[in-house]
């Protein structure tokens, strides 16, 4: 619905004292320090909808400040007082780059990730850059989250992600893909040396003889945890003379060393390749709003302000102020607030 509120009236936004305000980990998301009970905010919500024009201020006033517990109660809430799912709600009232990234940030993560997955892989313009996606909830997120996903996949889609990816994505890139959904990677920090001196060789063996594809790269890249990975990485650098993504780029320009670099980038600095996706995103003509939404709601409860200071290191220049300068209007609005910024 098209909002008229700010055509006839100049409605002052709420106003919450930073004091009110805590911010978890390295995440950005700032969350009050007394929550509203889920009621009260599925009312505020209500409110918001009703009447001549959309409270899009309210929306982000509650969504906007709210980790993914609290907007799991408020939609499970808001659906048993109105008989409507909060996300129906939402469409009807929000559009454009700023409904898509309300209605992204309000799913739940794993039903997120299994929806923006899917709509990559039925996108006919596919490329590296449409699979970052898959990527991303592959190596850049728990274990734990990437079994959510595919679980969520199968019930929304009544079919697999892997079958997907194998219908859709060429080989081998399907071959390396594959074999990262569908791993369950030990999560805690246990690291073997001697088998990261020995996995390093294997990948510089197949780096230099441009078998990227080869089982034994997928094999490790698809069950070590991230740390033994690390380690493996600064084997590979110590041993070799370079970092092991940067010898990948210099073996060739395709779509499967561009893949095997993100996917390097996103086991062994996901702030880093966030950063980048940000970067991109915003530098240059044209903004891609998807990539952009992507990254920041992704992060926001995560490692956002890591993600921060790289591309402050990347591009010499604040994430936060790029954001500010290259967007506009409610979607602005909604992602400073995740970024923890004042509107």
């Amino acid at each position: 619905m098209k909002s008229f509120k700010k055509l006839f009236t100049s409605k002052p936004k709420p106003h919450i004292p930073e004091s009110s305000f805590k911010i978890g980990g390295m995440g950005s998301l700032k969350v009050l320090d007394v929550i509203p009970s889920p009621e009260d905010d599925s009312h505020k919500l209500k409110k918001a909808f009703q009447g001549f024009g959309t409270d899009e201020d309210g929306i982000i006033e509650i969504l906007g400040h709210r980790d993914a517990n609290q907007r799991k109660k408020i939609r499970e809430t808001y659906h048993q007082l109105y008989n409507e799912t909060l996300v129906d709600a939402l469409k009807s009232e929000l559009s454009g780059d700023f409904g898509k990234a309300v209605i992204l940030w309000t799913y739940d993560p794993s039903e997120r990730d299994a929806r923006l997955a899917n709509e990559a892989l039925k996108s006919k313009k596919k490329g590296i850059k449409h699979l970052e996606i898959i990527v991303e909830m592959s190596c850049a997120s728990s274990p734990q989250h990437i079994v959510a996903v595919r679980q969520a996949y199968c019930t929304l889609f009544d079919h697999s992600v892997e079958e997907d990816i194998v219908g859709s994505v060429p080989p081998p890139l399907r071959k390396i893909l594959v074999g990262l959904v569908t791993s369950y990677r030990y999560d805690k920090e246990v690291v073997d040396t001697d088998v990261a001196n020995l996995e390093a060789d294997r990948l510089h063996e197949a780096i230099k003889t441009k078998d990227l594809a080869h089982d034994d790269v997928v094999f490790i890249l698809s069950t070590r945890n991230f740390y033994q990975l690390r380690t493996t990485f600064e084997c590979y650098k110590k041993k070799h003379g370079n970092p092991i993504d940067k010898d990948i780029e210099k073996s060739g320009k395709g779509d499967l060393e561009s893949l095997l670099r993100m996917v390097m980038l996103c086991i062994d600095s996901p702030e880093k390749h966030f950063a980048e996706v940000v970067g991109t995103s915003i530098i240059g003509l044209g903004t891609d709003e998807d990539s952009l939404t992507r990254a920041i709601i992704s992060r926001a409860e995560i490692d956002m302000m890591k993600v921060k200071s790289e591309y402050l290191n990347i591009y010499k220049s604040s994430l936060d102020d790029a954001v500010t300068g290259d967007t506009s209007g409610d979607y602005r609005n909604f992602l400073v607030t995740l970024l923890g910024g004042k509107i």
